[in-house]
């Protein structure tokens, strides 16, 4: 397999993409542009979908451009992991926000202008998500096509970007400090996700970089070790904070209506009970997907192979 893209091979990823990324690019440019006209009544919740709005259309610009100034070179062969990835990435980060944004902030909005951007901007960011769903799909088909490996098409690489979203989703909600701030374990539960979060990064990044090979342990061993402990970390959070965050004898409010942001007026952070339950929820999610990848390495090391394409 060659190690670099021919031009006819981008300019057919180019085809089938470049009529999506202008759409998504307006897409994420009226989300964020009608939600940042509401100045502070966008509330914490609105200012985490603004900025995850803000970057998928910066990056979405930067690659379209990227690809327009050099499409008469060859591009390195590690190029096209960019844009897939990213593409995946930016379809989950718009389905969070197209649910979390009107589900646990826009329901409490009353009636008004403000209320109708909210619901623009929701609506938006739906579209986008297709759109960048289309890209994805789209340049997998080309890469099946054209017999090239993928590495977020594999079930490592979408485990991956699934643990990553899903804690991106995590730390919309923490943006609401009140939620931890007041008990120690539940700053370890903060903890937990920032760590794993950046283990996660970094072995996308190795990925991605063709670094793996350079590490100082067999492949397999590096991810189970990693996933173990990720695993154990998220398992300690699944315990810690629904404890803290929902019985009443160490603090927690264990009912919907104990929280007055729930049954009174909109608070900058919506309703806060609701925002403990998603946090319990998707760490719980986020467990079962760091379970399903520990599997999976744990089977790669007992055999002694990897069970995935190779990548230069």
């Amino acid at each position: 397999m060659s190690t670099r893209w021919t031009i006819a091979d981008q300019e057919d990823v180019n085809t089938l993409c470049c009529l999506l990324r202008l759409p998504q690019a307006i897409s994420m440019c009226v989300a964020f542009s009608v939600v940042a006209s509401m100045g502070n009544e966008r509330g914490a919740i609105g200012n985490w979908c603004l900025a995850i709005w803000c970057l998928c259309f910066i990056v979405t610009v930067f690659i379209s451009m990227f690809e327009w100034i050099y499409h008469d070179r060859n591009f390195p062969f590690c190029w096209y992991k960019l844009p897939i990835t990213y593409a995946c990435y930016a379809a989950l980060l718009c389905l969070l926000t197209s649910i979390i944004y009107p589900a646990l902030y826009v329901q409490y909005l009353p009636d008004g202008p403000s209320r109708d951007q909210a619901i623009a901007a929701s609506a938006f960011s739906c579209i986008a998500c297709v759109l960048y769903a289309t890209d994805v799909a789209c340049t997998w088909k080309h890469y099946k096509l054209k017999n090239i490996p993928c590495y977020v098409h594999t079930l490592p690489g979408l485990l991956k970007i699934l643990e990553s979203a899903v804690a991106c989703a995590i730390f919309v909600f923490l943006s609401n400090t009140s939620l931890y701030l007041h008990q120690p374990a539940l700053k370890w539960c903060v903890a937990v996700y920032s760590i794993c979060f950046i283990q996660v990064a970094v072995a996308m990044l190795l990925r991605l970089s063709g670094w793996e090979n350079r590490l100082p342990l067999p492949l397999p061993i590096f991810h189970l070790g990693q996933t173990l402990l990720s695993s154990l970390l998220y398992a300690s959070a699944l315990v810690l904070w629904p404890l803290y965050q929902f019985d009443e004898k160490l603090g927690g409010h264990p009912h919907w209506y104990s929280e007055m942001s729930c049954i009174d007026e909109l608070t900058d952070y919506g309703c806060v009970w609701d925002q403990r339950l998603a946090v319990a929820v998707l760490t719980a999610i986020n467990l079962l997907i760091y379970a399903a990848d520990l599997v999976y390495w744990a089977r790669q090391v007992s055999v002694g192979t990897e069970d995935q394409p190779s990548t230069p």
